[in-house]
């Protein structure tokens, strides 16, 4: 009995040692300088992300990580930055969905192309988009709105984070939608389209919670509906845009979300170690509890290819809103 409980003792500890075998030699795959590329300013929902992935690849594996926020174009300057670096894991995008795949559905002459340009690593977190109007605007209510705007349809505007982004083809897609044809106002990130929403210039915004909580908590924006298909934790007392049954808006759900992505050549080995390092990170309770406080929510556990046909269908979603909508890319 001794020498069977020996034995199966002895196979424990193999297997555990082998597995530590395998965990370092995955880690030894990644590099140990990393830059983590973001399309958009500080504050975005995909920066945060980013900052916080940076935090704990420091402290788990002891990488020098640098955050570079390359806004601008739509997401397309960093987004052919990171295709044209080198693909030895060292330069890392990390975005939201809009240059990934909303733009790619208004926009054909793009400089890089996501399914050919890039290595899908993981996605990271997700959130709700919710559509708000500054308190200049009298109305407050998605009816009332639709209703004051079809009777006086020079006083609406609505801001995005510049044009072929997620708030910009989903606004168009309300108009078309709704009849209405409100004037878009492109910036170059949330913060700025916020100053303008506070200050009257603009009326509506659909955005992101990460940026947008804060302002509605603090009073200055006016929560209209929920773009996902149910009611989020974080603002339990807006209802989805679903369940207010605007004529012609009954399909519209939206969620945000964002990944990690390397150049298209980088070694399959460097991908999926880096996969099993980000997706292990994320779905720790330290990162679960830290997200929710930025009204995110993790991903569960995936792969690299689960990624890659997440985009993929995504990329059809996003073309069939654009048609819809009536924008020809």
């Amino acid at each position: 009995m001794s020498v069977s409980v020996n034995i199966l003792k002895l196979g424990v500890l193999i297997l555990s040692l082998f597995t530590c075998m395998i965990g370092w030699a995955q880690v030894s795959l990644i590099p140990k300088n990393i830059r983590l590329v973001v399309p958009f300013p500080p504050g975005n929902a995909a920066d945060i992300q980013a900052r916080a992935l940076g935090e704990q690849l420091r402290k788990t594996l002891g990488l020098s990580v640098i955050v570079d926020n390359r806004p601008g174009a739509s997401g397309a300057i960093a987004l052919q930055y990171v295709s044209a670096s080198k693909p030895d894991g060292q330069t890392l995008l990390v975005s939201s969905l809009s240059p990934l795949v909303v733009t790619p559905a208004t926009n054909k002459a793009l400089p890089y192309n996501v399914l050919t340009d890039f290595a899908p690593i993981a996605l990271l977190g997700f959130n709700d988009v919710v559509l708000f109007s500054g308190n200049s605007v009298k109305t407050h209510s998605l009816i009332e709105v639709v209703d004051y705007a079809r009777k006086n349809p020079d006083d609406f505007t609505y801001a995005s984070i510049g044009a072929g982004t997620l708030a910009h083809l989903v606004m168009e897609y309300f108009d078309a939608k709704t009849g209405l044809k409100m004037r878009h106002v492109p910036y170059k990130g949330s913060a700025q389209a916020y100053t303008d929403i506070i200050g009257g210039q603009v009326s509506l915004m659909f955005d992101g919670l990460p940026q947008s909580l804060a302002q509605i908590k603090a009073g200055n924006f006016k929560p209209l509906a929920i773009a996902s298909k149910a009611r989020t934790p974080f603002l339990p007392n807006v209802p989805t845009i679903n369940e207010l049954k605007v004529p012609g808006l009954s399909n519209l759900v939206v969620v945000g979300w964002s990944g990690i992505l390397a150049p298209f050549a980088t070694p399959k080995e460097t991908i999926f170690a880096l996969n099993s390092e980000v997706t292990k990170i994320f779905n720790t309770q330290e990162m679960r509890d830290f997200l929710a406080t930025q009204s995110l929510q993790a991903y569960p556990v995936h792969t690299p290819d689960d990624f890659t046909n997440y985009i993929k269908s995504e990329l059809v979603s996003w073309g069939a809103m654009a048609k819809a909508a009536g924008i020809e890319p």
